[in-house]
């Protein structure tokens, strides 16, 4: 199961990386979202995936999960969703105030 994890999590860098290669604004915000996905599914897969063994340990428990990389993984998620949804509503207030569709025209001119 963690192969296949991370066979997925290369997949979404590639795919990620050729987003952020791209020029247009939406496809680098949505390319940095899959690459954070991506960290997110190899955290997922480094933390170690077991069936039916409970993320708490007590005294009767003879297997557990690490809970750690678990916390770890959902507090990204937060934070990842909150700027995604950030820089969406920055690029769109930019593009509704510039009128741009291409990163090149953010480039400024020549004498600045």
């Amino acid at each position: 199961m963690e192969a296949f994890i991370i066979v997925i999590a290369g997949i979404l860098v590639t795919i990620g990386v050729y987003m952020l290669l791209s020029k247009q604004l939406l496809r680098i915000i949505l390319g940095t979202a899959l690459l954070t996905h991506a960290a997110h599914l190899t955290l997922m897969a480094v933390g170690g995936l077991k069936k039916g063994a409970p993320p708490l340990l007590d005294e009767a428990a003879t297997k557990y999960t690490d809970p750690i990389p678990q916390a770890l993984i959902l507090t990204s998620i937060v934070i990842s969703f909150a700027l995604t949804a950030f820089v969406l509503v920055l690029g769109y207030r930019a593009y509704v105030r510039i009128r741009f569709e291409d990163m090149q025209q953010l480039k400024g001119y020549e004498d600045e």
